[in-house]
């Protein structure tokens, strides 16, 4: 049997988290300081600027008021982690999950304590959603998690650490 998270891998994941979610939750209260009830700020005119938004649903606004949402990725998430093995191939993917949780944290603190998710940049170049510095945690660790599934851990001996034994 590989070699399962213990405390100390467990320990490591929660420090990275809370950094991350720090992190974002300062860039939030920072937009609501300087850009709410302003005009854009912007950047690179026609192409990048911060711009105050009010999201009531999860990451680009989809899933609008669903709650649920948040606490199914963090469960689906957890597991995945307990089942990863503590192992250097493997780091890129627990690294993954670390930042894919810090950003559905991110996002549901926003949504307990303000009743929505505070959003702030925004790509008028292409007119992309106005997103947050949480949703960026969520769409690439999400993205790169996929990719080194299906590129990296493609081979069937690579997946053993997901097989539920029924011993």
């Amino acid at each position: 049997m590989k070699n399962r998270p213990g405390l100390k891998q467990y320990i490591f994941a929660a420090l990275g988290v809370v950094i991350l979610v720090l992190l974002d939750q300062y860039t939030k209260l920072l937009a609501i300081a300087h850009l709410k009830d302003q005009s854009a700020f912007v950047l690179w005119n026609n192409v990048f600027e911060l711009h105050y938004l009010e999201n009531r649903g999860a990451a680009f606004g989809i899933f609008q008021n669903q709650r649920w949402f948040f606490v199914v990725i963090l469960v689906i998430v957890s597991w995945f982690y307990g089942r990863t093995p503590v192992e250097k191939r493997y780091l890129p993917l627990r690294i993954c999950m670390i930042v894919l949780t810090a950003g559905a944290i991110g996002n549901f603190i926003d949504r307990l304590t303000r009743g929505y998710v505070v959003d702030f940049f925004y790509f008028s170049l292409i007119d992309f959603p106005v997103f947050n510095i949480a949703d960026m945690y969520v769409v690439c660790s999400g993205i790169l998690l996929v990719m080194l599934v299906c590129f990296r851990y493609k081979n069937d001996e690579d997946y053993d650490f997901l097989r539920i034994k029924k011993d």
